[in-house]
Parts: structure tokens; C-alpha cells; sequence
């Protein structure tokens, strides 16, 4: 069989990708894929498949879905341990926690909140940019209901709900500008809410 002396020459002659090139490489893959699919239906094998790495190799980079979603959209990793320990403690305190939570990541410090401010402007103009951010949202709330309400059509259910209140919260108050979210406190907004939040996802 004979072989293209150029193209020989050329993987010779060429450096091996690095561990950074592979990354931008998975980066890529999944930015596409995302926005092809919707983050419920992207998978890390599909990534993986689509970069032309293994799925171990987009592992080392991104610990889980979730993780690789948020370096895509540029979501800072304090914001997925601010949403995911909001679940940590006792019952009777999860719809103050998780409000507290959401509104402090999308209104706290530039580095975590521009990114998700970003986010959800294009959620607003653009239905597939709508599609990622709520399916993003959900999955973090359906990990911490899922084990509190035993049907699983329910606990998707709860977490749909809830997501659709904490950013219908956030969007009033950020980006419609409601006078009287604006003006409020930001616990005075936390006691109101966080009953209805605990109602959704914890249950009586």
C-alpha cells in the first residue's frame, strides 16, 4: 500500500497536542454539542466521541456534565458549589438556603455573576440559549430534590417549578427592572420566597 510521502512527513514533522490543546479541543466539541442537543442530551461520551478523545480524557479536564456545561458558558466553579451546598443541612432550612444561593450567585461578586447574567440575557432572546439555561438549572435542582421525593416524574416536576420561580425572580429583578423587586432587600426577598421554594422541594 503506498503512503503520501507529504502527509508522512508532516505527522513527523508535527508536535504531538498538548493536555491545553486537547482541552480546547473538548471545549469546542462540547459547545457544539450544547447547543446542537440541549445540555439534557449531551452526553461526556458524545463529547468525547465528537472531540476524537476518550471520555476518561474528558473527565480529567471536566469532572462531570455539570462542570463542563459551566466552563462552556464560562459559569465560574464557586457557582456550582454555592448551588450544589445549598442542598447541605437540615430539611427544614433547604428554601432559605437555596434562595439564598441563587441570589447570591447571580447577584454577588462580577467573576460568578457577569457570566450568568450573560446566560440568561441569551436566555431571553434565543430559545436554544433558553433550552441550555433551564435544563442546566433543573439538573442542579433534580439532584437535590430527587432524594427527597420518591417519584422521579414528581421530583422532575419540582425541580422544573422551582427553577422557573428562582429565575423568573432573578430576570424581574435584574433584567425587566420590576420597581418593587429592585427596591427590595435582598432578605426581605429570601423571606418570601424561600417558603414557596421549601413547599416545592422539600414536602411536607
Amino acid at each position: 500500500m503506498s503512503v503520501d510521502k507529504g502527509s508522512a512527513n508532516t505527522a513527523r514533522r508535527g508536535r504531538r497536542p498538548g493536555p491545553g490543546n486537547t482541552r480546547q479541543t473538548v471545549l469546542d466539541a462540547a459547545r457544539a454539542r450544547f447547543a446542537r442537543d440541549g445540555f439534557a442530551a449531551t452526553t461526556i461520551r458524545l463529547v468525547a466521541a465528537d472531540a476524537g478523545v476518550d471520555a476518561s480524557q474528558v473527565m480529567q479536564f471536566f469532572r462531570s456534565k455539570d462542570e463542563l456545561f459551566a466552563a462552556v458558558m464560562a459559569v465560574p466553579p464557586s457557582a456550582l458549589v454555592r448551588f450544589d451546598t445549598a442542598f447541605e443541612g437540615p430539611d427544614e432550612h433547604l428554601g432559605e438556603r437555596v434562595v439564598r444561593a441563587y441570589l447570591q450567585a447571580w447577584e454577588g461578586t462580577p467573576e460568578e455573576s457577569e457570566p450568568l447574567m450573560a446566560m440568561l440575557r441569551g436566555a431571553i432572546v434565543n430559545e436554544q440559549a433558553s433550552a441550555q439555561l433551564r435544563e442546566f438549572i433543573q439538573s442542579r435542582l433534580l439532584e437535590g430534590v430527587k432524594d427527597r421525593v420518591d417519584d422521579s416524574a414528581e421530583a422532575a416536576l419540582r425541580a422544573g417549578l422551582a427553577s422557573s420561580m428562582l429565575v423568573g425572580l432573578v430576570t424581574g429583578r435584574r433584567i425587566i427592572g420590576v420597581p418593587m423587586l429592585v427596591a427590595a432587600d435582598t432578605e426581605q426577598l429570601i423571606a418570601i420566597v424561600a417558603p414557596a421554594i421549601q413547599e416545592v422541594l422539600a414536602p411536607r
